[in-house]
């Protein structure tokens, strides 16, 4: 019998590209799909995506979702009563691993691993330390479609926010940006692929600037704050 798993489903291309091997490997019973939303605006943290579009995919996925709604700004005490009331519901219905599309990021496997570790659960990587390069040509060759939902402003302009990842896109990504994005440079929304039932329905919207504060620690007098472009895609 497989263990049964969890996914971490962020809506982007790497969630795609893991959940794809995952499936195909079949070592794990994939059961549920797990999301991060921020609460006030019922988007995806980070992606910027609504979850009438998260509920698209979950359904062309065939895969049941759990939303874990997180406050705006949640201290870290109320994300880990959150996340540890969500997990423990998970692991009543036999769920034993907990899969990620975390590439290269060594402290936060380590903060994963730890925090799964305490309730005897986990952790599974399937693209750990692999070549960012080769994944997203792989990603693109199996026929996945991606469009970018987010950028961050210290790395890439607006004019990157809404973009269909593409041969172009790539080449046209400064040298000092990761392929894949890695770093949080840019977020993507997945919406088709070899995993999915049928394409996600959607049209672009406007783009927005939204700024964050800066930690103290790494602010200059003349930048402190954080530039993020986000475009938002509409459900049709």
């Amino acid at each position: 019998m497989k263990p049964k798993a969890l996914f971490n489903w962020s809506s982007g291309k790497d969630s795609a590209l893991t959940l794809y091997k995952t499936l195909k490997e079949d070592q794990y019973e994939v059961t549920t799909l797990l999301t991060s939303i921020n609460q006030e605006f019922q988007r995806i943290s980070m992606h910027g995506v609504h979850i009438s579009l998260l509920e698209q995919q979950a359904s062309a996925l065939g895969i049941p979702l759990v939303k874990m709604e997180l406050p705006k700004e949640p201290s870290m005490e109320e994300y880990q009563d959150i996340m540890t009331g969500t997990m423990a519901k998970v692991q009543a219905q036999g769920v034993t691993h907990s899969i990620f599309g975390d590439i290269f990021l060594d402290d936060l496997r380590q903060y994963r691993e730890d925090q799964l570790s305490r309730i005897g659960m986990h952790a599974v990587f399937p693209l750990w330390k692999q070549n960012t390069s080769y994944l997203i040509r792989e990603f693109l060759s199996l026929g996945f479609k991606t469009i970018v939902t987010c950028v961050n402003g210290s790395y890439l302009d607006k004019s990157f926010a809404g973009r269909i990842i593409n041969q172009q896109f790539l080449d046209d990504l400064p040298e000092n940006v990761d392929p894949c994005g890695e770093n949080g440079e840019f977020h993507t929304f997945t919406f088709d692929g070899p995993i999915f039932k049928n394409p996600i329905q959607f049209e672009i919207g406007d783009t927005v600037k939204k700024t964050y504060p800066k930690p103290k620690t790494e602010a200059a007098e003349e930048d402190n704050e954080y530039i993020f472009w986000f475009c938002d895609l509409i459900s049709k």
